[in-house]
């Protein structure tokens, strides 16, 4: 999961998401890659009663985290 990855332990916004991943289309990325995600638990809004916030961004949950480690560190 590129996503999870490329969060990791760190706040980001849409925009460096992508980057980071090297998507160019937000539609896309949102459909098919952030909202999944988001449905799914292992990523949350940092303002959740607040989806257009102008310093919105996006993190981790528990489950995610827990899925980032078993990627990056093994599941030792």
């Amino acid at each position: 999961m590129r996503l999870v990855k490329a969060l990791g332990e760190e706040q980001l916004s849409v925009k460096v998401m992508m980057e980071r991943i090297g998507l160019k289309d937000r539609e896309n990325f949102l459909d098919y890659s952030l909202n999944p995600s988001m449905n799914e638990g292992y990523i949350r809004m940092l303002y959740p009663d607040s989806p257009r916030h102008p310093r919105q961004k996006y993190l981790l949950t528990g489950k995610g985290l827990a899925l980032y480690n078993s990627i990056c560190h093994g599941d030792s």
